[in-house]
This record gives C-alpha cells, sequence and structure tokens, in this order.
C-alpha cells in the first residue's frame, strides 16, 4: 500500500489513483538559461523514484513536464528581465539557441543519472496558445484584470490563495510591498503577471506572440497550468517539485487553474527539500555552486550522485560535501563489485536448501517495497539492498535477480553493469591477499585493515565471501 506525504493536507495519505491503475504525473521542468546545478537534479531523482515506484506497484503513469524558455523573469516578483534574454546576452546567442541548448543538455544529463525522460517534454513556447485560453478563462470568472503594462492575477478574488503554504495572506502581502514596484496601475502588491505587454523595460523583448491584449509574451506560472491541463487533465493525480516552488510558483497554479475551472489541480502535491553545500545554501560567490559536469570534472560518475541522494529522504535536506561523495563512491563500488561477483562467481552458498533462501528472498523483497511504499523511504530500500548482498546463504543467481528488481525502483544503473572478464592476479597481490587473510582468521585486524587498503592501492578490491575472499582489478 503506497502512502506519500500531501504537502497540501500537511500528512502521509494512501495514494488512490483517479483512474484505476492509471496515473497522471506532473513534474515542474527546469527554465534553461543556464546549467543545471546539483540541487535542481537532486529534485528530478526523487521524482524519478516516485515515477518508479508508481510503477513498481502496477500503476501505468502517464508523466508530463514543462520546461520553462520564456516568461520566467529573475525574481519571482515579476522584476528584472527574462532569465532567457539575460542568457542570451550572456553568451551573446540567440534565445532560441541559449533555450535548445541548455534543454538538450538537461535532457543529455537525465540520461546520466538514470532518470526516465518524461511521456511528454513540453516547452512554454509551444503551448502558447493553450496559455492564452486560460488566461480568457480568467477573465471570464472575474480573476484577471489589464493594466497598460500587463495582465494580472487578482489574487483578493480567489479564496484559500495560500491553502498550500499555509502561508497567511497578510504575511505574504506585506513580502510583496517589499518589492520594487514596476507596474503602479497594480491593484495588489501580491498579484502576479499572467501575460506581459511590449511596453517599457519589455518593448525590445526578442520572443513575443499575438493576443487578445497585444502582443507580448506569457508570464512563468500560467505554463504549468495549460500544459498540465492540456496533457493531463484537471485534477490529475499527482504535482511534484521542489520545497522552493510552494510559496509562489506552486501556490500561483493551484489560483490559476482552480480559479479557471473551479474544480481541484493535482490531488497530491509533493515536495523534495533542498541541498546544501557544508551546510550552506550554494553560491557562485563561494565556489559552492556545483553542476553534474563539476561533479565529472573530479572524477565523479553522475550515477555516485544519484546513490547520494537515494541515502536520504527527500523530504530531508541534503548536506552535499565532496566526502560524502567519496563515501558513496566507495558504496556504489562495492554494490557493483558484488554484483560482478555474483554474476562470474560459482561459490556453493552455505545452504543446501534453495528453496529456504527463496522464502528470504520474499521477505526481503516485502521489506524493500514496504520501505519505497512508505513514502519513498530510499535509505531504508538501500539496507535492504546491503543486507542481501551481505547475506552469504543466498544463491548468487538469486541475489543478482533481486538486486536487479530493487534496482527497477533505485535505478542505480545494475542492469548495465557487465562482469569482469576472469584475470590472473599477480603473484604479489595473491601473497599479500594470503598474509592478510592469515591476520583476518587470527582476529588481527589493524594488521588485516592495513594490508586490504594496500592491495587497494595497487589497484585491486578485495571481497570477503563465504568460499573466501575474491580479488579483482579495478
Amino acid at each position: 500500500m503506497l502512502k506519500l506525504y500531501n504537502t497540501l493536507t500537511r500528512k502521509k495519505e494512501i495514494f488512490r489513483p483517479t483512474k484505476d491503475k492509471k496515473v497522471g504525473l506532473y513534474t515542474c521542468g527546469p527554465t534553461v538559461y543556464n546549467f543545471q546545478h546539483i540541487g535542481n537534479y537532486r529534485t528530478y531523482i526523487f521524482e524519478d523514484v516516485l515515477r518508479r515506484t508508481l510503477e513498481e506497484n502496477g500503476y501505468k503513469v502517464k508523466h508530463a513536464m514543462n520546461v520553462t524558455d520564456v516568461g520566467h523573469l529573475v525574481s519571482d516578483a515579476d522584476e528584472g528581465e527574462d532569465k532567457i534574454e539575460k542568457g542570451a546576452k550572456r553568451e551573446g546567442k540567440s534565445v532560441w539557441e541559449i533555450a535548445k541548448f541548455y534543454t538538450d543538455d538537461f535532457l543529455a544529463n537525465l540520461k546520466k543519472i538514470n532518470v526516465k525522460k518524461a511521456d511528454v517534454v513540453a516547452p512554454a513556447t509551444k503551448n502558447i496558445k493553450e496559455q492564452i485560453i486560460l488566461i480568457q478563462q480568467l477573465f471570464k470568472r472575474g480573476l484577471a484584470y489589464e493594466t497598460d503594462k500587463a495582465i494580472y492575477f487578482d489574487v483578493s478574488k480567489f479564496k484559500n490563495y495560500t491553502k498550500l503554504s499555509g502561508q497567511k495572506l497578510k504575511e505574504k502581502i506585506i513580502g510583496a510591498r517589499d518589492e520594487v514596484v514596476v507596474d503602479p496601475e497594480k491593484r495588489n502588491p501580491q498579484d502576479f503577471a499572467l501575460w506581459f505587454k511590449l511596453v517599457g523595460r519589455f518593448k525590445n523583448h526578442a520572443m513575443r506572440w499575438k493576443s487578445p491584449w497585444g502582443a507580448g509574451f506569457p508570464g512563468w506560472h500560467i505554463e504549468c497550468s495549460a500544459i498540465s491541463a492540456k496533457y493531463l487533465g484537471q485534477p490529475f493525480d499527482i504535482h511534484a517539485g521542489g520545497i522552493d516552488h510552494v510559496n509562489v510558483h506552486h501556490t500561483n497554479e493551484i489560483a490559476q487553474s482552480e480559479g479557471a475551472f473551479g474544480k481541484p489541480l493535482a490531488k497530491f502535491w509533493i515536495h523534495g527539500e533542498h541541498l546544501l553545500v557544508d551546510n550552506q545554501k550554494m553560491a557562485k560567490s563561494a565556489g559552492t555552486f556545483y553542476t553534474l559536469a563539476d561533479l565529472e570534472k573530479k572524477g565523479f560518475n553522475p550515477l555516485v550522485f544519484r546513490y547520494l541522494v537515494l541515502g536520504t529522504h527527500y523530504r530531508s535536506k541534503l548536506n552535499f560535501t565532496w566526502k560524502s561523495l567519496e563515501a558513496a563512491q566507495n558504496a556504489l563500488n562495492a554494490l557493483t563489485n558484488n554484483l560482478q561477483l555474483t554474476t562470474n562467481d560459482k561459490i556453493k552458498t552455505q545452504s543446501a536448501n534453495r528453496n529456504l533462501t527463496r522464502l528470504s528472498l520474499v521477505k526481503l523483497e516485502k521489506k524493500f517495497l514496504n520501505a519505497v511504499n512508505d513514502d519513498l523511504n530510499t535509505p531504508k530500500a538501500l539496507a535492504m539492498i546491503w543486507q542481501l548482498i551481505k547475506d552469504n546463504q543466498i544463491h548468487p543467481k538469486d541475489k543478482k535477480a533481486l538486486l536487479l528488481k530493487f534496482d527497477q525502483v533505485l535505478g542505480l544503473g545494475f542492469d548495465q553493469i557487465k562482469p569482469k572478464k576472469n584475470q590472473k592476479i599477480p603473484p604479489k597481490i595473491e601473497k599479500l591477499v594470503a598474509e592478510r587473510e592469515k591476520y583476518r582468521t587470527n582476529k588481527q585486524f589493524i594488521q588485516s585493515d592495513r594490508l586490504r587498503k594496500q592491495i587497494e592501492r595497487l589497484g585491486y578490491t578485495l571481497e570477503d565471501t563465504a568460499a573466501g575472499p575474491k580479488v579483482l582489478r579495478k
């Protein structure tokens, strides 16, 4: 039974889809004006585990994701320039070139961290018509108004505007009043833009479309409402994203969609927590703003980052350090080596009754599913993998089969691991292994650990199995 924490109700709830065995999942995509940082990718990994868990439970998932390639200003408060235009100026390229380049980079990186591509990847610029129609509907419902500069959503006319965040509207108004006023005709400080006109600071905006209110371009929030309705209908089952979207972006999505159609946008709202670097927010000025490319330059496979992410529950803050990434690399290497051993090994298990070991496999599989079904508890699910790895009673073929099944949810790429060919171990290494085994048998663990490290420095890994030590070249 799958349970998920619903931000809207602030509690874990049993998941029941709107349509039997069919799930509509919407996730907020990237703003493609620059490289995504590793905090962004933490969110996409948790959303991928969510999708895989739904599929493991037998649901057919239709996953839609937007790509923000217009309308996201440098401030959530409708201030500053469009991020895509800012990126174009920075690199001396057209806005279209910028959007394509960073969209392609983003999709390539999703492959590297083994995130399944959404069934629908919808750029905002390909769905302008739908956004205009939605704004027209908001006018009909008396929730939108026009000024000389823009079209706005009137927050004061929508009840329970802050129900997702739990923030009091008065607090939001006070925060909004601290913003720079860019449109004196704006009725309420917290009202947000649905459409920008080509006047003032946006007179020369490169991306522009015709509309009933004159040429212009959409605001950031309207695209998600229009795209989710187009591809998933309303209401759909799950809307997921980062915790940073709760107070503004997702709150505005709900106002737009429910205001236009008078029914809920999504049944479940699921949010992943922040990734910190050395217990601080990532900052370019401090040199702690990292991309996947930065990790790769230091020799880390992007799947190591995925393993690191899975080690912390998605609703808890994750503190990134290079030391923690190294630990994740060591753990993933150990899992990989064990999987290679289960593929190559002809070791005899201590148990003569394979049926008994299969009973323990069933129990372990149930524990694993219970873990991921308990609000995507990936740390506990990883513990089940290690429990399986360390159980020398289980036949290697059974162990491998269950590891691959677990990986259908965790997505660590075990299905891509190929067995290492038998390699001749140099006499020098064999001698060190034999000496180390003597120390280990005599429980002289300090000497044993010293020799293990020496073996590893020479380019080999050592695994203790029921049949004795196994040596592999790194």
